[in-house]
């Protein structure tokens, strides 16, 4: 299908780096590990993530887990309805001694940023932090400030509580790379997690990635190789959610609007670097079918009919991978 590319000997170095990252992670986080690979995913893709799932299924502590094996600075913050621009981005202090305006930064000066419950937040408050999701950098007053790489968002979002909450435009919804589905852990897991988590000690985890490390990383990622046939494959998938009738689908009555130019970016950019995580040099069409649900989800818009069916994303993006030819 594609030719095989090696990773070098330095490249699988940074491999085994990101595994012991996901191992220290799992000290701390039972059940978890898809979610927790897909924060490294958004890590090596610059990409921002999306996690949704009911309280209490350690989605903040995955976040604050993993930060703590990067030596990079760390920001969580608590989304309400009060919340302003300023006390993300930061303001301008007028010293009246002096007569003159100093900056006082807001925590998205961060490297990793944890938006807990984005969705409780105004949109005036989400313009503010979609402009530095996507421009990297910040407007306080008439003054810009470039944010220092790496910088990633990683919002959490509480799917079963509408009270208070402004739904996400679908403008900043598509801006983020993957949206992870965050499941009840097994029964066995659940145990672990009490055996954990009831013993009043606080479980230490290394901290094993430089930011530089991370950097060096994209850029091994950038490399990644991905065949032709790969990229029609991904433009297929992507242009089936927009056009289903010329891919003998029955879909057009469920589907709205089908996902965006930037659906088959981020599909090839995910599969870059989970084919990296799996060691490979180049991506395979299983790294394709690995990250496809994350990265489309939340990129279709689905019809009311297909609501009034029950009828969700992935049952749609499901039945597009059974349709299109594999590589």
């Amino acid at each position: 299908m594609s030719k095989e590319v090696k990773l070098s000997q330095k490249e699988k170095e940074k491999v085994d780096l990101l595994n012991e990252v996901l191992s220290e992670v799992s000290k701390v986080i039972v059940g978890q590990s898809k979610m927790v690979k897909s924060l490294i995913l958004g890590l090596l893709t610059r990409g921002h993530i999306l996690l949704e799932g009911v309280p209490g299924l350690a989605k903040t502590l995955s976040v604050k887990t993993l930060a703590k094996t990067i030596q990079a600075k760390f920001s969580r913050i608590q989304f309400t309805p009060d919340l302003l621009p300023a006390d993300l981005t930061g303001t301008r202090i007028y010293n009246a001694r002096t007569g003159t305006f100093s900056i006082s930064f807001g925590p998205i000066f961060a490297n990793i940023i944890l938006a807990d419950e984005i969705n409780r937040a105004p949109a005036k408050v989400q313009s503010a932090l979609l402009e530095a999701m996507q421009e990297k950098q910040v407007t306080i007053g008439d003054k810009t400030f470039q944010l220092e790489e790496p910088f990633i968002v990683l919002a959490t979002q509480n799917p079963i509580e509408t009270e208070g909450t402004y739904p996400l435009p679908e403008a900043q919804v598509d801006r983020f790379l993957m949206k992870i589905l965050i499941d009840y852990p097994s029964k066995e897991e659940e145990i672990e997690i009490i055996n954990k988590m009831t013993t009043g000690k606080e479980i230490e985890v290394k901290t094993i990635l430089k930011p530089k490390d991370i950097l060096e990383m994209r850029e091994i990622v950038d490399e990644i190789y991905v065949d032709e046939k790969i990229k029609h494959y991904v433009t297929d998938i992507v242009f089936a959610t927009r056009k289903p009738e010329e891919y003998k689908l029955q879909l057009s009555h469920i589907i709205d609007f089908g996902c965006s130019p930037r659906a088959s970016i981020n599909l090839i950019l995910a599969a870059k670097a989970n084919a990296f995580l799996n060691g490979n040099g180049y991506v395979s069409p299983d790294d394709i079918k690995e990250v496809i649900f994350d990265v489309l989800r939340h990129r279709l818009i689905l019809s009311y009919e297909a609501e009034a069916e029950e009828i969700k994303p992935d049952d749609v993006i499901k039945q597009i991978l059974n349709k299109i030819k594999v590589p």
